[in-house]
């Protein structure tokens, strides 16, 4: 489970909550160029066997870059290529020896049985109106993927809107993003195959007699992008990139080139991809731009990302304006554009508009966040407040009835959900929306001029349910509640403790467990993190760590590690990256000493698991301190820290990690980057390494390398270094059920067989 990694994205994305449609996760500088020296003719080696009888890898001595004037070896670059042979026999062979170590788990059926039986519950999503219909995700439980359904009223019949599962027989297309035209007309929806970031955008109408297909051809090359309506239903606005010099539509995902150049387009619906016209392209190639249409339909907000800091560019469109000086009613190549804010200081997250004046939450001069006013006819009184920052973290908001502004606040990673009048700032009645203790939102649907609002809470054991909020009658009343087939919960609890850091800071962290856990330190643990983007990791209800919790007595922590945005960007956020990225490892790792000190468990029952940015703090971890460990599992990790600027959108994380072509950043990439510090004096823990073979996001490269160079370094080790790569599977978004499942029973399989845990029915 990529918990932080598929979010991460979202930090150059930056939809809220209920506006979200894009799942995704780190998204993603000056090149400097590096001389590659080939010094004599190839020299070619293989790894030895080791004791787990390792495939033998070539590797090749002789490549080397100068960086800053020293030296780096590269023995592996061969493996940057994905379609060569000689990658791909190096996935197959190590394939094969990662499955023939797992099946010899005695406990690999019994878990994939029971997380079987509790993957198979209903899931609804919290439902929506579009047009005079309400819509709503379902997933009946094993279905690969969950399925759009449209009622025409709440009580009404659902009816199937559109099902995923027939778009292919495996159940790797999935629904990427989507929008719905202000009249509820048209659906627009990307689709993604195979886990990748590419998505091909189709038009249908809504009608229930409407064809699937209401363009001709799918619009392509469409990456990191929402889908904007227009409010007369004529067109959209998308983002694409140009398309990949090295790849073709039935390969795309595969393919590693830098993904530069982002462009927003408009699209006429009827009309070829061809003729969309280009609305805005940034000066700088790695820049990229988010797109939102007004709630009143006469403007287009953009936001103009750098990279993966929050800190954006605020332009706005006056479409109404744009239509009056074509004469045509339709969108114009280059339109004129107002910079509200031209430069990179503070987060502009759109909240809502009354003719020219704007609602935005902003971390300006507030890095918790607040919510200004902006009057686009009167700029000079610039941002006005309307509600102050507050000692909490602002998450999210939505506007509902017109004036009623709800805002989520996080407390100790927990939400809060409070309700305030738009004009006056005012707290309202009721202040706030019930959520059980320890809860969080998972989604808030309402537009403004709903009288309604639909929200689901969760929490680390229960899955939850949705309620509904009528603002006419100020009630709530259940609308879904969600059973879980063999959940015991009342045999299971979460405890939310706070460990000091090495550096003396306090970091929150979830337990979850048992409560017969028997605190003699023997308990199978597993202790997950993230710590980078500014994203939160908050308590999430997953059926896959709940069956290592109930049948295998594990414990799981999750550990609240600076880097995120629990506590904000200035005290967290800003703590956790570039030169203060050590704060992060050091603040897992104390983790893992609690959880030993207070006879949780002891190294040896400990496994470390993450995903994404997750994967190179596991990484990073397992190198500086692997005597803490039992196991570790690094998901599509960051692992080549001083090439991961080079391929697809990697050169957006320099916000977090720096730039290695720059000497100050590339000093402290070097001290710590999973690849370049494998060592050599201490034993290793049990090492999981997963990737999927259309992981454009973080390519497998990463992966391979790493693994390739931990088994020649550390060939030697008495315990398992392996890896797993899945086929059609991206970096983590759009996986079918069944390949979750078959996920989660190989990595457990792995963790239980190296950590010794024991079975329970």
């Amino acid at each position: 489970m990529q918990r932080g990694g598929l979010l991460a994205l979202n930090i150059v994305l930056r939809q809220r909550v209920h506006r979200a449609r894009v799942d995704l996760q780190t998204l993603s500088c000056l090149t400097v160029r590096r001389r590659l020296h080939i010094m004599g003719p190839a020299v070619v080696a293989e790894s030895p066997r080791g004791p787990f009888d390792y495939p033998a890898v070539r590797r090749d001595e002789t490549v080397a870059e100068v960086l800053h004037g020293k030296e780096i070896k590269d023995p592996y670059r061969w493996l940057e290529d994905p379609d060569s042979e000689e990658t791909k026999a190096f996935v197959e062979a190590q394939n094969k020896l990662f499955y023939n170590f797992v099946e010899k788990n005695p406990y690999r059926k019994s878990f994939k049985e029971k997380l079987t039986n509790l993957w198979n519950y209903e899931r609804f999503g919290a439902p929506f109106k579009r047009g005079d219909n309400y819509y709503y995700f379902h997933n009946s439980g094993l279905q690969a993927q969950a399925v759009l359904y449209k009622l025409e009223s709440l009580d009404g019949t659902p009816k199937t809107f559109l099902d995923p599962n027939k778009l292919s027989e495996d159940g790797t297309v999935s629904l990427n993003t989507y929008g719905f035209t202000k009249s509820g007309k048209y659906f627009a929806y990307g689709l993604s195959a195979s886990g990748s970031d590419w998505v091909t955008i189709h038009v249908r109408e809504t009608t229930d007699d409407a064809s699937l297909n209401y363009e001709s051809k799918p619009i392509e090359w469409a990456k990191f992008t929402s889908i904007e309506w227009t409010h007369d239903d004529k067109g959209f606005f998308y983002n694409r990139y140009p398309k990949p010099a090295h790849t073709t539509s039935d390969k795309a995902g595969t393919e590693t080139d830098a993904n530069k150049n982002a462009m927003l387009f408009y699209h006429k619906i009827g009309t070829p991809q061809e003729e969309d016209v280009l609305v805005y392209k940034p000066d700088d190639p790695d820049f990229i731009v988010h797109a939102e249409i007004s709630d009143d339909g006469k403007f287009l907000i953009m936001n103009v990302c750098r990279s993966c800091d929050p800190e954006k560019k605020l332009y706005i469109l006056d479409i109404e304006k744009t239509y009056e000086k074509n004469g045509k009613r339709e969108m114009t190549t280059n339109p004129e554009i107002a910079k509200v804010v031209d430069e990179f200081i503070a987060e502009f997250d759109y909240v809502t508009n009354e003719g020219s004046v704007f609602w935005f939450q902003t971390t300006l001069d507030a890095p918790k966040r607040r919510i200004v006013k902006y009057d686009l006819a009167d700029p000079q009184k610039g941002f006005v407040e309307v509600i102050p920052e507050s000692e909490d973290v602002l998450s999210f908001n939505r506007v509902a009835d017109n004036d009623k502004l709800i805002l989520a606040y996080l407390h100790d990673v927990k939400h809060v959900v409070r309700l305030y009048s738009l004009k006056s700032g005012e707290a309202l009645t009721p202040k706030e929306l019930p959520l059980p203790l320890g809860s969080i939102i998972g989604s808030l649907t309402g537009r403004k001029e709903d009288k309604e609002i639909f929200y689901s809470f969760s929490s680390f054991t229960t899955p939850g349910m949705i309620y509904r909020f009528d603002f006419r009658t100020l009630k709530h009343s259940v609308f879904k509640e969600t059973q879980v087939n063999g959940l015991q919960a009342d045999l299971l609890e979460t405890k939310q403790i706070f460990y000091t850091s090495k550096d003396g800071t306090k970091i929150p962290m979830y337990i979850i467990s048992r409560k017969d856990t028997p605190l003699d330190g023997n308990n199978v643990t597993l202790l997950y993190g993230y710590g980078g983007f500014n994203v939160s990791i908050l308590p999430s209800f997953s059926v896959t760590w709940l069956t290592f919790v109930q049948h295998m007595k594990g414990v799981v922590a999750v550990a609240n590690i600076r880097g995120g945005g629990e506590y904000g960007q200035e005290k967290w956020y800003d703590q956790g990256k570039r030169d203060k990225k050590q704060n992060v490892f050091d603040d897992f790792q104390a983790a893992a000493k609690w959880l030993v000190e207070n006879k949780y468990t002891n190294p040896k029952k400990l496994g470390i698991n993450g995903g994404s940015n997750g994967g190179l703090l596991v990484g990073a971890c397992l190198n500086q301190a692997p005597e803490l460990f039992g196991c570790g599992i690094a998901d599509v990790g960051v692992l080549d820290m001083l090439r991961f600027h080079k391929f697809t959108i990697g050169h957006a994380w320099t916000s977090d990690y720096g730039d290695p072509d720059k000497k100050e950043d590339f000093d402290v990439l070097l001290k710590y980057s999973p690849l370049h510090n494998v060592r050599s004096d201490k034993p290793y823990p049990a090492v999981l390494i997963t990737t999927g073979d259309h992981d454009d996001r973080v390519v497998p490269l990463h992966s391979h390398k790493f693994l390739a160079t931990l088994q020649h370094t550390a060939r030697n080790n008495p315990q398992p270094i392996m890896i797993r790569v899945e086929t059609k599977a991206g970096h983590g978004a759009g996986k079918s059920t069944q390949q979750r499942i078959e996920e989660a029973t190989d990595k457990f399989s792995f963790l239980g067989l190296t950590l010794g845990a024991t079975w329970t029915d």
